[in-house]
């Protein structure tokens, strides 16, 4: 009997390691806190210059909304899931902000530049949100944009060029601040309300 309870205590405790070790290796994999976001990984840091054209065909910079914050998403608006529902997360959690919805730009980079035109945005963006601006480029300046804020987007299954195709991407939303920094990252799943008072806490 004695035995048996020792052999159960040691598995008890064996159980309390494992556990333990477990949660430690999730921790370590965890993105950063919001306020460590500005770096991940060793120290690489996310968010940087570009210049891009919106959906009227003028020339923008990053450095154009210095002042206001920046809720960044990425997609392509032949995405037939993630990308409309994370804009209409995006437009709801706008409107729950009232005024202080002025204080944020939200802005809608396109992973898909060889459809994704000044036109094609000017057709899509206006479904989401009155102040939602699309921005598409070069392919390179794509590739440099998502190069600095760590977005992974490839055509799927390798469809070549001319072909009707879905485009694979990371759905991250980033929320930059007035200076240009990063504050903060979300998942795109983030419901309205949680994205809405997320935003808050930066006013």
């Amino acid at each position: 009997m004695m035995r048996a309870a020792r052999m159960s205590a040691l598995g008890l405790a064996a159980a309390a390691l494992i556990a333990v070790a477990g949660w430690a290796g999730y921790l370590a994999f965890m993105p950063p806190a919001p306020e460590r976001a500005a770096e991940t990984g060793a120290g690489v840091a996310i968010g940087g210059p570009f210049t891009l054209v919106d959906q009227t065909g003028r020339t923008v910079h990053d450095t154009d909304y210095r002042g206001r914050m920046m809720l960044i998403s990425f997609g392509y608006t032949t995405c037939p899931d993630v990308c409309p529902t994370t804009l209409a997360s995006i437009s709801r959690a706008l409107d729950q902000l009232g005024a202080d919805a002025e204080r944020v730009q939200p802005l809608f980079i396109t992973i898909d530049p060889e459809r994704d035109t000044p036109e094609a945005l000017a057709a899509y963006v206006p479904h989401f949100h009155p102040s939602l601006i699309g921005l598409t480029g070069t392919p390179a300046q794509i590739a440099a944009v998502a190069k600095a804020y760590k977005v992974y987007y490839a055509k799927a299954g390798g469809a070549a060029a001319g072909e009707d195709y879905l485009m694979d991407h990371s759905t991250i939303v980033y929320l930059m601040g007035p200076d240009g920094r990063l504050l903060t990252y979300l998942p795109n799943a983030t419901d309205p309300d949680a994205l809405a008072a997320r935003i808050r806490e930066y006013f």
